[in-house]
């Protein structure tokens, strides 16, 4: 059987665990040389066991996000190393606090919008060169319903989250007349860390469709395939059957 990202470079943010780990591992087994970034050491080099027992291939790079200044080197340093990147996966992002927004404190909304907005525009600038110079470069940002609803409690992590898909598809509409590709994904209700810590008592009560990680990784990989004509979208576990 064909690997279908085969000779593939692949960027993935929050890599060491839940969705960013599950499409590292996908993107892996399908061939692509995955670029792990996350702040958890530890987390990316169990990662990186996992896909080198399957027979795939990973590079570690811990950082932490909220030093967008460090981040302008990211791309030249991709392309000393690899010579080119073809995926970028904007995966990390922080929950921020759940509070009224006239109990939240200004650090808190400063913290998450570095890392969910910020951090992305920074890494937009430094790897659209090599994104562009891709022959079927591919960008997608995990987006989130509570960006698009509001939603009692959640106001820094919607606002960031609509920030972010916003960016992405003010990016989308920069670069139609180019070979990249620029896609949002909404995964919908996934069983995360970040989930658990959003409802300790368990997501069962929220009336939706709980899924894995691995259950919606499918739905990166297809956006990151060269065929993938897909372009500005919102991208939906239903378009896919899941």
């Amino acid at each position: 059987m064909s690997q279908r990202l085969s000779g593939r470079v692949a960027l993935i943010t929050g890599a060491s665990r839940g969705i960013g780990a599950a499409v590292a591992r996908l993107f892996a087994r399908e061939g692509a040389h995955v670029i792990l970034m996350a702040r958890s050491k530890a987390g990316l080099e169990e990662v990186d066991d996992q896909i080198r027992a399957a027979g795939g291939e990973a590079t570690l790079m811990p950082f932490d996000l909220t030093k967008i200044d460090d981040l302008e080197a990211l791309g030249p340093t991709i392309l000393e190393r690899f010579g080119k990147l073809d995926i970028f996966v904007a995966n990390a992002g922080v929950l921020g606090t759940l509070t009224p927004v006239s109990h939240s404190k200004m650090k808190d909304w400063k913290d998450t919008w570095t890392t969910n907005v910020l951090a992305n525009v920074q890494m937009i600038r430094t790897l659209e060169p090599l994104l562009k110079a891709s022959d079927a470069g591919r960008a997608m940002v995990v987006g989130s319903g509570i960006g698009l609803n509001p939603t009692a409690f959640w106001g820094e992590y919607g606002v960031s989250k609509s920030a972010a898909m916003f960016l992405f598809q003010t990016w989308a509409e920069e670069t139609r007349q180019t070979n990249l590709r620029v896609n949002v994904v909404r995964p919908g209700i996934v069983d995360t860390e970040m989930l658990a810590k959003a409802y300790p008592g368990g997501a069962q009560g929220i009336g939706k469709k709980l899924r894995t990680p691995d259950e919606v990784a499918p739905m990166f990989l297809e956006l990151a395939l060269p065929s993938c004509e897909r372009h500005g979208e919102l991208a939906e576990p239903e378009d896919y059957g899941l």
